[in-house]
């Protein structure tokens, strides 16, 4: 979709390599620090691991074999790729010892149709020794390490148990540009205790970041989890209570983007779950696909592009 008013990643990547680009999901079977006990126990409080597993990740067998079921299941959607991106996306994947972490890494590039490779962690578990690896294996392959940040505020990390604090991702983005890879971020948009004008306040805190994709997402409530209990029990502190629907979320998203560096490539503005994962949908279903292009008619309504607040 050429001449949006926003820098589409998909845009962006195919640019970049000279052709489509499609992300590869797959699953290294990494735990997380914030379910061991070495930052904290259960989870993030709206975290279902699950829901970042495609089916053809649940089916086990070697990275390599993920990454060929992967390529059969998009190409079957006609979603075929011009190039490839391995993409460690569900659980912590900087999140063991230097020799497992590399023996994942480099497995993923040696396969014959990736093109580079993509790593999904958390801002307090990066460290030189592992960017080390990273920036060894980036010569010749793409490598960018995707950080879930969630929010800019510290009092809502707290409350969603998320065990770091916004200067963790800070130090985190910094390391990793030192080392001349991509990094992006992860944030859900709706929170608990965020106000709208907390969210789009926040955009300028991202922008100083120096990221190079980012994706947004609106909550989602998982069945089963502390997010979904304290929906219930405390509704008016969520934005999408009280009859916030899809053309609120659709102004939102605007406003967001147009306080966002147009230098920033984004990668997504909506996320979608299996609906037997949900508590509840609370933007009625709507997909990715046609939530983008309201989004992009709303700019174009108002004349506006990605950026044209960021200064203000």
């Amino acid at each position: 979709m050429q001449g949006l008013p926003y820098n589409d990643y998909g845009n962006a990547m195919r640019q970049r390599f000279g052709g489509r680009v499609q992300k590869l999901a797959v699953d290294a079977g990494l735990s997380c620090p914030n379910r061991d006990g070495r930052v904290g126990f259960g989870g993030c409080t709206f975290c279902l691991n699950d829901a970042f597993s495609p089916s053809y990740c649940r089916e086990g067998g070697s990275l390599s074999a993920q990454l060929n079921r992967a390529m059969s299941f998009h190409s079957s959607r006609g979603r075929c790729g011009d190039y490839y991106l391995a993409y460690l996306q569900a659980g912590t994947n900087t999140y063991s010892d230097i020799e497992k972490l590399r023996g994942i890494y480099s497995e993923l590039l040696s396969h014959p149709n990736v093109s580079g490779l993509i790593v999904g962690t958390r801002p307090d578990c990066i460290s030189s020794e592992i960017l080390d690896v990273l920036e060894d294996l980036s010569h010749g392959k793409y490598l960018a390490i995707e950080y879930g940040v969630e929010s800019v505020y510290d009092a809502t990390l707290r409350r969603v148990n998320r065990g770091h604090n916004f200067e963790s991702a800070v130090r985190a983005v910094a390391m990793t540009k030192e080392r001349g890879l991509d990094v992006g971020g992860h944030f859900i948009l709706g929170l608990p205790g965020e106000s709208i004008s907390d969210i789009v306040g926040g955009v300028s805190r991202i922008n100083d970041l120096g990221l190079d994709f980012v994706k947004f997402h609106q909550l989602q409530i998982y069945r089963g989890t502390a997010m979904e209990r304290e929906y219930i029990s405390l509704p008016n502190d969520f934005i999408f209570a009280n009859g916030f629907g899809i053309d609120d979320y659709i102004a939102l998203v605007c406003d967001v983007l147009r306080r966002l560096d147009f230098s920033i490539a984004v990668e997504r503005l909506l996320s979608q779950a299996p609906v037997r994962l949900l508590s509840t949908s609370l933007l009625g279903g709507i997909r990715p696909d046609e939530f983008r292009n309201r989004v992009v008619e709303r700019l174009n309504s108002l004349g506006a592009v990605q950026g044209d607040l960021a200064n203000i």
